[in-house]
């Protein structure tokens, strides 16, 4: 091998590491395409989720206005309310020391 392809050759491989150098650390890089993969993904995720809820609130929508049994249930549960005739009983489970067993 001559001088002169010892050079080209020196030349060739600074320009391949270089080229290396900007494919790595450069602007719009390899580590900056494996960033945003990783970002997409997550708002993949998190897309899929929302639709997820999405759908279960339009059902309840759908049951609230089409559903008479299920409006009551949540009137019941969610408000307190009760039905027309009913009773409510409640019980106080606490002890309270304070109060005698027997009234005179």
């Amino acid at each position: 091998m001559t001088k002169k392809h010892k050079i080209l050759i020196g030349i060739g491989l600074v320009v391949v590491f270089s080229f290396l150098l900007l494919i790595f650390f450069g602007e719009n890089t390899l580590l900056e395409l494996n960033r945003l993969k990783k970002d997409r993904n997550v708002l993949i995720k998190a897309n899929e989720e929302l639709v997820r809820q999405n759908d279960l609130m339009y059902n309840e929508i759908e049951r609230l206005k089409h559903d008479a049994k299920y409006i009551e249930n949540v009137a019941r549960q969610e408000l307190g309310m009760i039905g027309k005739n009913e009773i409510i009983f409640k019980i106080d489970n606490t002890k309270d020391s304070s109060i005698p067993e027997k009234i005179k």
